[in-house]
C-alpha cells in the first residue's frame, strides 16, 4: 500500500493565511487523503479547498462528493485515492446536496460500479439541469432519512430542511461519532459566498437539529484552519454568529437602509478576526439586508 500524503497542521495553517508557503515548511500538495484519527476506516480526501469523506467497510466503500468541478480528472484522482486505500468495491456516491463545486465529476465512480444517491430534492434538481460532468442520482432520500448498512458500517441519511441548500443530508456514523456535512456548518471561518442561496431563518433551526443529534466531531466540506475537525461549540458559534448578524442588519433593514448605506455600516467587531470577515462581510450583509429589507 502505497503511503498517504499527509501534511503539517502549521505549513496549512501558513498556506491559508498568507497564500504562500512558508521558508521553513513545505508546498501543500493540491491533494491529500488523510485517515480520520480514532477510526478503522473513516478517510477524508482533499482536493483543492474542497474535502470529501470515505467509508473502508468489509464489503466494500462508501464515498461522498466527488469534488471535481473544473478539475477535469478531479473524479478519477479520487477513485485513484481511494485505491491507494483499498482494492474493495466502490458501492455508494452519497451526495450531499446538490451544488456542482461539490458533486459534479462522478463518472470514474458510476464506472466503477457506484450506486449514486441523494436527497429526492438533489434528485429532481439534477435531473431538471442534466449537467453534462454531474452524474445523475441513481436513488433518492426523502424527508425521513435512510439508514444504509454495507458490511460492519452504518451510516445514517437525515434531512433537517432548509439551509445552504434545500437538500442539504446530513450524514452520521454513529459507531465512529461522526458526521459530515458541507457548506452549512464551517469550522472555524467566516461564511462567505455559500450565503448566496442561503436560508436564515431555516438554517438556525437546521442548527439547532443537528446540535441536538448525538457526535463529537465533524468533518465539514471545506477544510479549516488548522485542518481540525469540527465539534459541537463550533455548530454552537456559528448559529451565534448568524443570529448576531441577522439581529444586527435587522435594525438597519427595519430603518430603511438596505441596500447600500446598510452594508457599508454592518459590522460584526466580534468577528473580525474569524479567518474570511474581510471577504465574507459582504455576503453575510447582502444576504440578511435581502431577509430583513426585503423579506426574502
Amino acid at each position: 500500500m502505497r503511503k498517504l500524503l499527509i501534511v503539517t497542521a502549521a505549513a496549512a495553517l501558513a498556506l491559508a493565511v498568507t497564500g504562500t508557503p512558508t521558508a521553513q515548511q513545505p508546498q501543500r500538495a493540491p491533494q491529500e487523503t488523510t485517515k480520520v484519527t480514532g477510526t478503522e476506516g473513516v478517510y477524508i480526501f482533499r482536493n483543492g479547498n474542497h474535502q470529501a469523506m470515505f467509508v473502508v467497510t468489509s464489503e466494500g466503500v462508501i464515498a461522498t462528493d466527488p469534488i471535481g468541478y473544473g478539475r477535469p480528472s478531479g473524479g478519477q484522482d479520487y477513485l485513484n485515492a481511494i485505491r491507494k486505500v483499498t482494492d474493495k468495491p466502490i458501492r455508494y456516491v452519497i451526495y450531499s446536496h446538490h451544488h456542482f463545486d461539490h458533486i459534479a465529476g462522478g463518472a470514474a465512480l458510476k464506472a466503477a460500479g457506484a450506486t449514486f444517491v441523494a436527497h429526492r430534492n438533489a434528485w429532481r434538481r439534477l435531473n431538471q439541469l442534466n449537467d453534462p460532468h454531474t452524474v445523475l442520482p441513481d436513488e433518492s432520500v426523502g424527508d425521513g432519512g435512510r439508514v444504509i448498512t454495507l458490511g460492519d458500517t452504518r451510516i445514517e441519511l437525515t434531512y433537517h430542511g432548509l439551509n445552504h441548500s434545500d437538500s442539504t443530508l446530513v450524514m452520521r456514523l454513529p459507531r465512529e461519532k461522526l458526521i459530515f456535512v458541507v457548506d452549512t456548518l464551517p469550522v472555524g471561518t467566516f461564511p462567505g459566498r455559500g450565503m448566496i442561496d442561503f436560508h436564515p431563518l431555516e438554517t438556525e433551526d437546521f442548527m439547532k437539529q443537528v446540535l441536538a443529534m448525538e457526535w463529537e466531531r465533524l468533518i465539514p466540506g471545506h477544510p479549516g484552519p488548522n485542518d481540525r475537525l469540527g465539534t459541537k461549540k463550533d455548530v454552537a458559534d456559528q448559529l451565534k454568529l448568524l443570529q448576531t448578524a441577522s439581529s444586527e442588519m435587522k435594525k438597519l433593514a427595519q430603518e430603511g437602509k438596505c441596500w447600500d448605506t446598510a452594508e457599508r455600516d454592518f459590522k460584526l467587531p466580534d468577528y473580525e478576526k474569524w479567518p474570511g470577515y474581510a471577504n465574507g462581510l459582504q455576503f453575510v450583509a447582502r444576504r440578511y439586508c435581502g431577509l430583513w429589507g426585503r423579506g426574502t
